[in-house]
């Protein structure tokens, strides 16, 4: 099975801090690490400021500082999964990441992360592993449209997509 490692280089569209806008929740988000930071925050303002961030960097710094909503550590997977999932709404990295085939995707870092990442082949990997997930859920809406498109073409009732 091939691995892909760290994201940067080639791979640096799979990271939080490549720069996608996306609009989820009726709101603009200039990263998914924007998306992710703000949605720790108690209050509204800090949500704001985090949001309008200059730089996903300054958005996370800003998201270590708030008061985290409460429930967040039971939340955060759930919050992440959907940033991705806008991200990921845009043609352009949806076919990258479907391109990645069945490769695994491991957050590799040098800076200690073990939950989001791996740091010396050791953590959970988690953002490794949602990535997978959206790229399964690419996977099957387009098997879907494809079998849509097959069955519109024979005539026949197509399939829902959600």
């Amino acid at each position: 099975m091939k691995v892909i490692r760290g994201f940067q280089g080639d791979y640096r569209w799979l990271s939080n801090f490549h720069k996608q806008a996306f609009y989820k929740d009726g709101e603009f988000w200039t990263t998914a690490e924007h998306y992710y930071q703000a949605h720790k925050a108690i209050h509204r303002r800090d949500f704001t400021a985090i949001r309008l961030a200059k730089t996903p960097g300054e958005a996370k710094r800003m998201g270590a500082a708030v008061a985290l909503r409460e429930g967040w550590n039971d939340e955060r997977l759930a919050v992440m999964l959907r940033a991705l999932q806008g991200k990921f709404r845009d043609p352009e990295l949806a076919k990258l990441l479907l391109g990645t085939g069945d490769a695994e995707l491991i957050e590799e870092n040098t800076w200690g992360d073990v939950w989001w990442g791996t740091c010396q082949g050791y953590g959970a990997n988690k953002l490794g592993g949602l990535l997978m997930q959206v790229r399964q859920e690419l996977k099957e809406k387009r098997e879907a449209q494809d079998l849509n498109r097959r069955a519109s073409d024979a005539g026949d009732t197509p399939v829902h997509i959600q």
